[in-house]
């Protein structure tokens, strides 16, 4: 076929000769070949053309239509989810929720955030699980369960967002829900969440409240105090409560990421200075590294068992992993998991940095002098009070006081939400502001009563703990399962079964034992007496 397209003969037309000759056709008009294809002409098409072209207006060319009606806000998980996206009913009210408020977070947010909730006062307590292991069992159970809990939070982070139904679930207790189902879900999960949030936050209180003391004391000194009267434990958890409350009126979980940013500096300081300072004053005289042993064959298994759970409550923050993801952008080109992983990988890193050296130092140094109730944190004020300079010691209580002012927030936030979920249900509106700051309130004074109120909930801690422990070790591993279906008998099919049903016995061992501890040693009850 020849360039030009063949030209077709039209009828005869009569046209005068004047305006024939005045209307000659102009000369062909050449173009590139790819912005137009050759059409079929008629001779007096020309003609009919430019008489036409006096009056009407050159048209506009058309806009390049989209690829797809689907809009660019929709689309969180890239071209495979689209389809799943326009029969997905996004819920209008998580922007009224103070978790889902913001999605303009990315990496340095989330490792902030994971530092901050990653890294506790619980920590200190690793070189006690030590003295009952030995260092070899000792090292190898805390490397297992560190690369365990890790494992488990990169499944979290990829669950986050479902492909298949193109959801993002943004709570932790919305996964367990859509895996498990609506009752089995909130069954397994509603409780321990809650526990892992609000009964976090009145650790802190007790915590806080106490180093505020302790960190009064060593700022004014022994003579100093003793003239002026010193204000009670109770109201040293006031004091504290009343700053975190304060802290608490931040709108949404973004907005405390500076506060988790000091949270996570603060943390890395306290857990470094301890074991810095404790591996440079040297071992203590009449350090034992012999395993202890000691009652029957039944009560030495409790107590390993209880070695292996202060290993696994040393790592903590998985029930706030859905959470702080869903505050990130979602596009078809950088999905929520990308920058969320790098800030975990980044995060975890940290933690291992100061976990590892805070078990392996806090052990060489003090061997089974390390007392079992505070630590590596009692430790350094009972062996070192003298030794050490008083702007260190209060430098370390100083820090402390801070890591739990913002451990607070993030603990918090989600227990903020659940709170104003059940106003927005309700009213089908968003919570105001001066609303919001009264739950907030509400919430913390709570806690402070709590704290006050049942001061030996720490000695239940192993009980109650056994419950939450399969939040971190086991229901991400059947989520797994249940939401990607791996192919059966595969590698990772193998892997979540066997991980899974390890962390659910762990957790019923741990039960079990903590229930033998309260049973055998007993419990003081001392309502409104805090120590």
């Amino acid at each position: 076929m020849a360039d030009a397209s063949e030209i077709n003969p039209a009828p005869p037309t009569t046209v005068p000769r004047a305006l024939s000759t005045r209307l000659a056709p102009p000369p062909p008009i050449s173009c590139p070949p790819s912005q137009f294809s050759p059409t079929t002409v008629h001779p007096n098409a020309n003609a009919e053309a430019l008489a036409s072209s006096k009056t009407a207006k050159t048209p506009k060319t058309p806009r390049t239509p989209r690829l797809s009606l689907t809009p660019r806000f929709l689309t969180p998980l890239g071209s495979p989810m689209r389809k799943a996206l326009r029969l997905t009913k996004l819920d209008p009210q998580d922007a009224w929720f103070p978790i889902t408020e913001s999605r303009n977070g990315n990496k340095y947010y989330a490792a902030f955030h994971t530092l901050c909730s990653g890294i506790g006062i619980q920590a200190l307590v690793l070189p006690v699980a030590f003295t009952i292991l030995g260092w070899t069992w000792g090292i190898i159970g805390l490397t297992l369960a560190f690369i365990w809990q890790l494992y488990t939070l990169c499944l979290l982070v990829q669950l986050h967002e479902s492909p298949e139904t193109g959801m993002r679930y943004n709570r932790y207790i919305q996964l367990c829900t859509a895996a498990f189902g609506e009752r089995l879900g909130k069954l397994l999960g509603l409780f321990p969440i809650m526990y892992l949030s609000g009964g976090t936050c009145v650790a802190l209180i007790i915590i806080g409240g106490s180093t505020s003391k302790l960190f009064y004391q060593i700022v004014c000194g022994t003579t100093a105090c003793a003239a002026k009267t010193p204000l009670t434990t109770v109201e040293w958890y006031l004091v504290f409560t009343c700053g975190a409350v304060v802290l608490s009126q931040l709108p949404n979980l973004n907005s405390i990421a500076g506060v988790s940013l000091i949270g996570a500096i603060t943390a890395i300081g306290y857990c470094t200075s301890i074991w810095a300072v404790s591996v440079a004053e040297g071992r203590l005289p009449g350090v034992s590294y012999n395993p202890v042993k000691t009652g029957s064959r039944f009560h030495r298994v409790n107590s390993v068992l209880n070695a292996l759970g202060i290993i696994a409550f040393a790592f903590r923050g998985h029930n706030l992993i859905l959470e702080i993801q869903a505050t990130m952008p979602s596009s078809e080109k950088l999905p929520a998991h990308v920058p969320m992983w790098k800030g975990v990988r980044v995060s975890y890193t940290l933690i291992a940095m100061c976990l590892f050296p805070l078990a392996i130092g806090g052990y060489w140094a003090y061997g089974h002098l390390i007392p079992a109730n505070g630590g590596m944190l009692t430790a350094l004020y009972h062996f070192h009070y003298r030794d050490v300079s008083r702007p260190v010691l209060g430098m370390t209580s100083l820090f402390v006081i801070i890591n739990a002012l913002s451990s607070f927030q993030i603990y918090g936030m989600p227990m903020f939400d659940d709170m104003e979920s059940k106003y927005t249900s309700r009213k089908k509106q968003p919570c105001p502001w001066w609303l919001r700051s009264l739950f907030r309130a509400m919430f913390g004074f709570g806690c402070f009563f709590v704290a006050v109120a049942i001061p030996f909930l720490g000695s239940m801690a192993g009980l109650i703990g056994g419950v939450a422990l399969p939040v971190t070790l086991a229901y991400p591993c059947f989520m797994w399962l249940k939401m990607k279906k791996p192919k059966k008998h595969s590698l990772m099919w193998w892997l979540n079964w066997v991980l899974g049903t390890l962390g659910m016995l762990l957790s019923i061992l741990l039960i079990t034992a903590g229930v033998y501890v309260v049973i055998d040693t007993g419990i003081e009850v001392s309502f409104f007496k805090p120590h």
